[in-house]
């Protein structure tokens, strides 16, 4: 029997931010961070909604309590309960001589985090009746139980660690400790980086690691060992870091040699690849040398398809500086250039010999390109990871948008994570790696039809919420996980709407879309939450309810 107890119980109602400031407070601690609903689920082996649906509430209480239990005895590190565990006599007895704080939030905040979620099944109905009813009942159990009282009510996440840290350390009659606030970070700086990088493996004929982390530069260092040169390839806007690189490998016996890119789809043309042999070839890089492609899934994309060409496939290290490059273009090995007849339609495979993500290099991106990567992070809570989802709702998407922050770290971990088990499996796209695509079919029309002036992200977004409607329209997908995908996106400041009038223009363009076969259009769709399917010709009349769904 083990005597640990956690250093941290976090309490509070729904939208008071408990998961996103646990997962910091357990940083900067530099310990485990759980929550009692994670826990319940272990036991369970399924979701609380599905307990709630199948078993009653009566029976997700008591399986929580157990869990809490075992957790006050277990558990080392930052609890969060549940916002109704404490109403369990036995926990609020359990809860004495423990370090315990109340996240408390105004109800109008709460409420815009959490009032359309379909993960809060006692808000399901009525959100702001039920969260009204539910403050009077628990706030008083939860001021009983708290030793310490910190608002999150338009806070950044990381101020309200902050706070909590300083009113604990007042209340123990203790310093703060000077490590845990470097690890968080100050409000107007970065986290220290003292936190080990996290790597992902991607299986395969060639499997490689994605690396999440910060202040990654010898990562890059180690991928490049043994070659002789080294062709860096970036964007225009990250050239800063790739000099940065450049004289790492200088350092380490590697001759790097920079070269820019147009921006974006600008580069994914033949002449931009034709002038990268060139290059190569004036240069002589050989079978031993190595392409290390640095920006945006753009720049990836064409370093990829350089590398993969180039005597027929040389090394190839990814050092994504987008979210969307991070979690999406750089992982997978698929490299790709545009031509008139739709995006990425020339390509091929080529494996990476490692991927490195360095989050500090999101701090420089603007805010609109952080949003767009998070469609694709969202993507894949849908189709595969709902914690990712649940991250997003904890605290009205804040987290999410702060590239300083741990929610985000974490996003970006399951979004790979996500993407490393699809594409470990199914590396050209044969079957399952097919859902990666999801609300790519209809993005990928907006995209053509606007020249490619959209970002990305915020057309895939438009484009889940039309493969939504279509499923709904098709029968298999229920309203509430319809109103979901326009709750979460909402939160993340993300379009959920496309113009009306452009149908015609729409629709040819997905005709060109790779998922197209015997002319026949194909969709990933939803059937739940983490449940895809293929939905294969879908009526005409389908495929319009849904665009007139989008219409804004």
């Amino acid at each position: 029997m083990t005597t640990s107890r956690p250093r941290l119980v976090l309490v509070g109602l729904p939208g008071a931010g408990k998961t996103t400031v646990g997962g910091l407070l357990a940083r900067a601690l530099a310990v485990d961070f759980v929550d009692s609903d994670q826990l319940v689920e272990r036991a369970a082996g399924t979701t609380v909604p599905e307990v709630f649906r199948t078993q009653g509430e009566a029976r997700f209480r008591e399986l929580e309590h157990e869990a809490v239990a075992r957790a006050l005895s277990e558990h080392d590190g930052v609890l969060a309960l549940g916002g109704g565990a404490v109403l369990h006599p036995g926990t609020q007895e359990a809860l004495r001589g423990h370090t315990v704080v109340l996240l408390d939030v105004v109800p109008e905040r709460a409420l815009a985090r959490v009032a359309l979620s379909g993960e809060r099944p006692l808000l399901a109905d009525d959100p702001a009746g039920t969260f009204a009813a539910l403050r009077h009942d628990r706030l008083p159990v939860y001021e009983r139980v708290a030793t310490v009282t910190v608002s999150t009510s338009d806070r950044r996440p990381q101020d309200v660690a902050a706070e909590v840290l300083r009113a604990v350390a007042q209340t123990d009659g203790s310093p703060v400790p000077d490590e845990a606030l470097q690890r968080l970070g100050t409000p107007s700086g970065a986290p220290s980086g003292s936190v080990a990088p996290t790597r992902i493996p991607v299986a395969g004929p060639s499997s490689y690691d994605v690396v999440v982390g910060r202040h990654l530069d010898d990562e890059v260092v180690r991928l490049t060992d043994g070659a002789s040169r080294a062709l860096v390839l970036h964007a225009r806007a990250t050239e800063h870091l790739a000099r940065r690189l450049a004289d790492a490998l200088g350092a380490n016996g590697v001759d790097a040699l920079l070269r820019a890119l147009p921006d974006a789809e600008d580069a994914k043309t033949l002449d931009v690849l034709a002038s990268c042999w060139e290059l190569l070839g004036e240069q002589r890089f050989g079978r031993e040398d190595v392409v290390v492609a640095v920006g945006g899934g753009a720049t990836t994309d064409v370093a990829g398809f350089v590398a993969a060409t180039w005597l027929r496939g040389v090394r190839l290290v990814n050092v994504p500086t987008t979210l969307l490059g991070m979690v999406d273009a750089a992982v997978g090995g698929k490299t790709g250039i545009n031509t008139a007849h739709g995006k990425n339609l020339v390509g091929s495979f080529h494996l990476p010999a490692g991927v490195v993500c360095d989050l500090d290099s999101l701090s420089t991106l603007p805010a609109a390109d952080l949003r767009a990567g998070l469609a694709e992070v969202v993507k894949c809570g849908f189709i595969a990871d709902e914690r990712i989802l649940r991250l997003v709702e904890a605290d009205g998407g804040l987290g999410a948008q702060d590239p300083r922050s741990d929610v985000l770290r974490e996003l970006v971990e399951r979004a790979v994570a996500v993407k490393a088990r699809v594409v470990g499996d199914d590396l050209r796209e044969a079957g399952l790696r097919e859902i990666l695509n999801y609300g790519h079919t209809f993005g990928h029309a907006i995209e053509r039809t606007e020249g490619y002036r959209w970002r990305h992200g915020d057309a895939v977004a438009v484009g889940m919420v039309f493969a939504a409607e279509l499923a709904r329209a098709a029968g298999v997908l229920a309203d509430s996980v319809v109103a979901r995908h326009r709750a979460v996106l909402g939160l993340l400041e993300l379009p959920t709407t496309y113009a009306a009038g452009r149908w015609a223009e729409l629709y040819e363009a997905m005709t060109h879309d790779k998922k197209v076969r015997g002319n026949a259009l194909r969709f990933v769709v939803l059937e739940d939450v983490a449940r895809t399917t293929m939905l294969r010709a879908p009526a005409p009349e389908q495929l319009e309810a849904a665009y007139a769904a989008v219409q804004g």
